[in-house]
């Protein structure tokens, strides 16, 4: 059975839309995974979040 990836990019960085994404895409049958962020060397805050899920792929062998 192999694994598919589900990568999200998120422009905007607050806690309203992480969760929403989170929300969104585990309610679909995917697994959060990991996140990552990029950062602007002007700024402390994340200028992009990159979530990514797993799930297995029922239709392989």
């Amino acid at each position: 059975m192999a694994i598919l990836y589900k990568v999200i990019e998120l422009s905007s960085v607050n806690d309203e839309d992480i969760e929403q994404a989170l929300n969104e895409w585990t309610a679909q049958g995917w697994a959060f995974d990991t996140m990552q962020f990029a950062m602007r060397e002007s700024s402390k805050r994340p200028s992009m979040a990159f979530i990514t899920f797993t799930r297995n792929d029922e239709t392989s062998d």
